[in-house]
């Protein structure tokens, strides 16, 4: 179908697209980020953003490697789950025992865009019109509630 280069080439070229365009959007605290790289100051709490051959998605990935923590950084995101639904104002999937893509144990909280494609680039506006309100919403959420999880990872 397509090669790994074109692949990578073309997901990199969506990537920059997509980081130039939020470029000029601030944090809920009004100071420039990096949405495509989101960085939540949790260790091994991730905002992540993805655009694959078949859907694009946001998640919360919980990746710590002692499996009660990282089932504790979950609880606490479950305390805040009408907060959370709320402020994304839609229902997100919840998985407490999920694998990343290496395999390794994770908790996932995610939602998804099915029947888009990063390798088309006329289906970039419909990724990039999924991806922006729920990382901004998802930056308006960790703003207000980012203590409740210092300390716990």
């Amino acid at each position: 179908m397509y090669s790994r280069i074109a692949v990578s080439k073309t997901k990199k070229a969506f990537w920059t697209a997509f980081g130039q365009y939020m470029k000029p959007v601030p944090s809920a605290e009004g100071v420039p980020v990096r949405w495509q790289n989101y960085k939540t100051g949790i260790k091994n709490v991730y905002f992540r953003l993805d655009a694959r051959l078949d859907k694009a998605s946001i998640a919360i990935e919980i990746s710590h490697p002692d499996k009660d923590t990282r089932e504790l950084l979950f609880d606490q995101f479950e305390m805040f789950k009408g907060i959370l639904h709320q402020i994304f104002r839609e229902e997100w999937h919840w998985e407490l025992h999920a694998r990343d893509e290496f395999g390794q144990p994770i908790c996932r909280i995610y939602k998804e865009l099915p029947g888009v494609s990063v390798m088309k680039e006329e289906d970039w506006p419909a990724i990039i019109s999924f991806l922006k309100p729920r990382i901004m919403a998802m930056d308006e959420f960790w703003g207000e509630f980012k203590h409740g999880f210092e300390g716990l990872a």
